[in-house]
């Protein structure tokens, strides 16, 4: 077996619904390294804090290359496994995005977060249309593990409905797990009992971005949701620390 595999295959391990595995997510190789030397059994950015980190918005406005090349740099520099956000994979589908994929699995990376909004445009990609673009990243490679992501409940702001969407949002982990994916990504969701939901219903393991004092890792452990994982706060949070810091000497 390949090191990349069996760090793959430890990686897809931790995904187990009750006991989530906690995703601080960083932002270059020195953070990975802070949370590594902490104790953290695997690393993963977030797509807003690595572009902002330099100097460039979200959405895909990090280049490529440089993306793969920051991946590539936490992968050398930390010995636990590294998941990469890689938005909507640079591609519209087919073998483009296959390819896009490819790089950064070359990197070093064993996981991808693949979300389901449409990048630089409006709204959401079809079920159908997304199971393609999942099945061509899954073509990249077979070991890599596919948080895949609907941003349903994330682009809902009014909580109050989001036990309206949870029809789609499985109809959605369903179609996702028969094309490829190996985990559902539910951001904006926070409400405990309908993450419950979620977590008994999926065919795939559960992550959910940690939002909130009630979001608890003991309470979404006994929701059944198998990653927790904290999206942009981490990084704004340290970026205010500093200021303060800076602040605290003028």
């Amino acid at each position: 077996m390949s090191d990349y595999s069996r760090r793959a295959q430890e990686f897809s391990a931790m995904h187990v619904p009750g006991e989530p595995v906690v995703l601080y997510n960083i932002w270059d190789a020195g953070s990975a390294a802070a949370i590594s030397n902490a104790g953290a059994k695997a690393v993963a950015t977030g797509s807003w804090p690595v572009a902002n980190a330099q100097g460039y918005n979200d959405g895909e406005q990090i280049p490529l290359e440089f993306l793969a090349q920051i991946a590539e740099r936490i992968a050398a520099t930390v010995d636990v496994p590294l998941s990469v956000d890689f938005e909507g994979g640079y591609a519209r589908g087919g073998d483009e995005l296959t390819r896009n994929v490819g790089k950064i699995i070359a990197a070093g990376a064993v996981g991808i977060n693949f979300e389901d909004q449409i990048v630089g445009g409006t709204g959401r990609y079809g079920i159908e249309e997304q199971s393609d673009r999942l099945r061509a990243v899954r073509a990249a490679g077979s070991d890599l593990f596919i948080n895949a992501r609907t941003d349903l409940f994330l682009k809902q702001k009014d909580r109050d409905q989001h036990g309206g969407l949870l029809d789609e949002a499985l109809q959605r982990a369903n179609a996702f797990a028969s094309a490829g994916a190996s985990g559902f990504f539910v951001p904006g969701l926070t409400d405990l009992d309908l993450i419950a939901q979620i977590c008994e219903a999926s065919p795939l393991p559960v992550n959910v971005m940690m939002r909130g004092q009630a979001m608890t890792r003991a309470a979404v452990a006994k929701a059944g949701v198998a990653r927790a994982s904290y999206g942009p706060q981490p990084f704004v949070d340290a970026m205010q620390g500093l200021a303060d810091r800076y602040l605290a000497l003028s």
